[in-house]
This record gives C-alpha cells, structure tokens and sequence, in this order.
C-alpha cells in the first residue's frame, strides 16, 4: 500500500498563492457590490423626500415646507425642522414631510453616513434640503413692544414661491449634505447673495461621500449624480480648510445654478 503523505512546502505555498489571488478578485467584486447597494437606497430615499416635499407643496397652496421654524409654546421653545422637531426637555418628534414620506428613520438616514447628527439630538441624518431658496428659515422669537412673543413664521424670511420656478430640472432640492463636522441639513448655495454669512454657508456644503461623487434630488423630482465637487464663488482658504474641509465636501456648482430655481 501506498504511504500518505502530506502537502509540500511548495504545495501548500501554491494553495496559498491561489486564495490570496481568489481573495483579492472576490472581496473589490463584493466591496464595488454593497457600495451600489448603499447608492440605490441613498438614491431611493432621496426621491422620496422629494416626493414627500412636492405632496405637502400641493396640500399648502404649493409652498414648499420650511427648512426651520422656532416658535415658544407653553414649556419653552420649539425648534422645527423640516426633518425633526426638537421640544423642551429634550423630547424629538418626526416632522411635517413624515406624514408625506414611507419608511419613516431609514428614508431620513443616508446609508452611507455612519456618524452622528451635528444638530441636536436628531436620531436620523446625512442629508440636506434647499434652505437657500426653497426652505424657509426663521430667526429666534423676539418680544414686541407689548410683551407678546414674534416666532415662527412671522420671523421667518420666505422661500420662493413655487411660481418663480422656472428650472426645475436642474434645480437642487435635497441632497447629501456635509462639512467638516459631519453632516448638515441646511442646503446652502455658494454666492451668499442670500444669506450674507460665508461661514454658515460653507456649512452647508454638499459630501461627496459616494467615491467622489454625491446624489440630488432636484425639483422636478428626478434623482441623479454629481461628481465635480466646487469650492464655491469665494472660495476663502481657510474656510474650505476648517469649515467645508474641500474636496471632501464642496458645492454643486460655483454659482448658484443648481440651487436658484428662477
């Protein structure tokens, strides 16, 4: 009968040799898989915040919901979001586009964000919403010459209305956001014609999170990618340094083309 006899060096040296190489062919195959995996639900989420925004637009003589709202209720003041509203004692509730949008947490959560919100205690983030020029955005609640508190959207400086649209097809609604800190939920376009404040507009940057690239919804309601990563009009050294940290996060574009719908 014939011995048994184990592998050599040099077989098991071959074998080792060939799994390295399966290995290194399976694991960017499965790599390149779940980051198109993440993208499409990115994708998917994004269009259902558009859509969720365009039903309540209908539903509100076409006006788009505000990007954020302080009012002083009862127990103290009520910050709302288009996302979440943050009540005294710590207490988040969903928002106005949650009645509008299916998947609740998972639609508001962008998949390829793994950090946490950088505004309160916001349990789901990663994306950001036209404040610029479709949210509203109000100020803090301030007392008239009577004693009775101005909130909410008495303070708020408005939107344009769904009349001056004129580009919607290349008009940016929600999308990606990002800065060095983490993620952001206030859309910014880069001229600051609107909200004279680079600092806060340079914190409202799109992240380029996607290999590169970053995914909107635009007004119209279709949902596509963007790859050139901008460092906006000014463009000051220091804030692309500490604020928006360039390239990682940037602008859709120099201008404000993708984010004026007029």
């Amino acid at each position: 009968m014939n011995a048994r006899r184990g592998l050599t060096i040099v077989e098991t040296l071959v074998v080792i040799g060939v799994l390295t190489i399966l290995l290194a062919i399976v694991l960017p195959t499965t790599a390149t898989v779940r980051a198109s995996s993440r993208a499409a639900s990115c994708q998917s989420n994004l269009r259902q915040l558009g859509l969720a925004a365009a039903t309540y637009a209908t539903q509100n003589r076409e006006a788009y919901p505000a990007a954020i709202l302080y009012q002083m209720g009862q127990s103290g003041l009520v910050t709302k979001s288009w996302d979440f509203e943050h009540r005294p004692g710590g207490e988040v509730r969903p928002s106005v586009l949650w009645d509008f949008a299916n998947g609740g947490h998972d639609v508001q959560q962008c998949p390829e964000f793994l950090g946490a919100s950088t505004f309160g205690l916001d349990p789901s983030t990663g994306y950001n919403y036209n404040t610029t020029y479709i949210g509203a955005e109000g100020r803090f609640p301030e007392l008239d010459a009577n004693g009775r508190w101005v909130d909410g959207w008495s303070l708020a400086r408005r939107g344009l209305s769904s009349a001056q649209f004129r580009r919607t097809s290349t008009t940016a609604l929600f999308g990606e956001g990002g800065w060095r800190g983490g993620a952001n939920k206030f859309m910014r376009a880069p001229s600051a014609s609107v909200e004279n404040d680079l600092p806060t507009i340079y914190g409202g940057a799109q992240s380029f999170r996607h290999t590169g690239c970053t995914h909107v919804c635009f007004l119209d309601g279709h949902v596509a990618g963007a790859c050139e990563c901008n460092a906006g009009v000014h463009a000051p050294p220091q804030l692309l340094l500490d604020v928006l940290d360039f390239p990682r996060n940037g602008f859709l574009s120099n201008d404000d083309f993708f984010y004026d719908p007029r």
